[in-house]
């Protein structure tokens, strides 16, 4: 274990080579100097852990020494010496956060090593107290930054955090990157990053070394980076490197030169540590929060083309159907309107054609104008939908396919079923995919069962054909995007259906039917989901 180290400062040459011979036996690493100044240079070159100095001397008083001390080392240990004991010295003492008083002539070396022992003891205490309360608020600092995930307003967050609990003005949070340095938030005055000057080659060097430094303008560092500080005015910096994945950075903090802030102490070291690695990881949540945010809007952008894909395939398949619905009217139009061009008809005949040409003309136009809702990329207006006239409609659509594979339809529907709020032409496609799914798995012909009911919170529609069923070890892929147990399928019309039904809150599952075949479970919920 290495020793402490103890500077013995003391103008009676006889009591300072007394309490080095004391303390050196004692196994401490001691040097004494009866010259305050000269004691002043070597804590301004050298690392010391206890300062005992005298208090009385005739160049420098031992306050002054101690102020010094305290300026270049804020962590030092001190111990006084004095031949006056006075309540004024112990005030003064305590003021100035002297760790412990020791009255002269010592008779014992004992009472040397206790009071040494016991200062540095106060001292190791007064750093943990100081610890543990720079320690606790950041509690609250944590969970502020985690709560933010916009990087700017995340970036402002943690300068604030670090100028309020390191008590500083200068802050600048730096990047590195492919070696190069580049500055995301500052303020103050920090250091300026000008190609490869030494300030970028400072920051460089913390990131590449991986450990923090601290830097006083005056006592012992490198000249450079001393020089540096002074140029900006500062007397005090930090620069903390934090890595984390593939993301490099590193912290500076720096307190004015002159100001009412000491220079920064080991536990504003350690504050700072812990600062910058929450500010990292909060930085690296927010970068994961936007890719999340990105991904997820490709995945939307990818179920709209899904969308807009499966239902031109189902508007192709419905072609036969539409021809069907638009041709009939078409062609009583054109009877009617033959008949009424007749020079032998009478007016009231004619007006009874023209009055039946006009009633073909509406349903025909409220026929396209429910198929174009269907494919109308646009149409996502949440309304009160009645599930009854959308089934009908959707069922008579298909009705022409329908009857040329031979394939009947049982219906089991109730008078009337609660309404519910839903985007019309979605839960149409819905309708439709189930019906043309059963239609393309009953190619000789079947029957199509299909039952509703009113259920608490909803209602319940079940879709159940006759044919061969769905094979027990394919049934958990039936949903996926691209399966398909049909030859020639695109495997999208139920991926499709079951997300608009879960956009809706509401369920489709495979169920078990009370007789062979697929047997599909629909449930949408009343009221507005949306």
């Amino acid at each position: 274990m290495e020793s402490l180290s103890i500077l013995v400062v003391d103008d009676e040459p006889g009591i300072a080579l007394l309490c080095k011979r004391i303390l050196s036996r004692a196994g401490y690493d001691v040097i004494s100097e009866t010259d305050p100044r000269a004691a002043i240079e070597h804590l301004q070159q050298m690392h010391v852990d206890l300062l005992l100095v005298d208090i009385r001397m005739p160049e420098v008083d031992g306050f002054d020494v101690i102020s010094r001390a305290q300026m270049v080392q804020p962590d030092v240990a001190t111990l006084v010496m004095t031949g006056f004991g006075t309540v004024e010295t112990a005030i003064r003492a305590l003021r100035q956060g002297v760790d412990g008083l020791l009255l002269k002539p010592f008779n014992k070396s004992e009472e040397l090593l206790q009071a040494v022992q016991q200062a540095l003891d106060d001292n190791q205490r007064k750093r943990d107290t100081a610890r543990v309360l720079a320690l606790r608020p950041l509690f609250n600092v944590t969970e502020t930054l985690f709560a933010e995930t916009d990087r700017d307003r995340l970036l402002e967050l943690i300068v604030n955090a670090v100028c309020e609990h390191l008590h500083c003005s200068n802050v600048a949070y730096y990047q590195v990157e492919n070696g190069n340095v580049s500055v995301v938030a500052r303020r103050g005055n920090v250091f300026q990053l000008d190609g490869n000057n030494f300030a970028t080659q400072l920051v460089g060097r913390v990131d590449a070394d991986g450990d923090p430094i601290v830097i006083n303008a005056t006592g012992p560092g490198e000249a450079d980076a001393q020089a540096l500080l002074s140029t900006l005015g500062l007397g005090s910096a930090i620069l903390i490197p934090v890595a984390r994945s593939n993301l490099h950075s590193v912290l500076f903090a720096a307190r004015d030169a002159g100001g009412p802030a000491r220079a920064f102490r080991g536990s504003d070291l350690e504050m700072f540590f812990v600062l910058a690695r929450q500010a990292v990881v909060a930085m690296e949540n927010a970068r994961l929060y936007e890719d999340l945010r990105a991904y997820v809007r490709r995945v939307e952008e990818s179920q709209a083309a899904l969308l807009r894909a499966e239902k031109m395939a189902a508007a192709g398949r419905l072609t036969a159907s539409i021809a069907h619905e638009v041709n009939n009217p078409l062609q009583s139009v054109q009877n009617c309107l033959h008949l009424a061009g007749r020079e032998d008809m009478v007016p009231e005949k004619r007006k009874e054609y023209f009055d039946l040409a006009q009633n073909e003309l509406e349903r025909l136009m409220k026929t396209m104008h429910r198929m174009l809702d269907f494919y109308r990329p646009g149409a996502v207006k949440v309304e009160q939908v009645d599930t009854l006239e959308l089934l009908q409609h959707v069922l008579s659509l298909a009705s022409q396919q329908l009857s040329q594979r031979r394939i009947e339809v049982k219906k089991d529907l109730p008078e009337s079923l609660p309404v519910i709020y839903a985007v019309s032409g979605q839960i149409q496609q819905v309708f439709l995919n189930l019906i043309l799914n059963s239609l393309d798995v009953m190619p000789t012909g079947g029957e199509l069962r299909i039952a509703a009911r009113a259920l608490d919170g909803g209602v319940e529609i079940t879709f159940h054909d006759t044919g061969p069923g769905i094979p027990e070890s394919r049934r958990n892929d039936i949903f996926e995007p691209f399966f398909s147990t049909k030859e020639g399928g695109t495997g999208l019309g139920l991926t499709v259906s079951y997300n608009i039904v879960t956009a809706h809150g509401g369920t489709l599952d495979l169920v078990n039917g009370p007789e062979p075949g697929a047997c599909f479970r629909l449930f949408l919920p009343s009221g507005d989901k949306q």
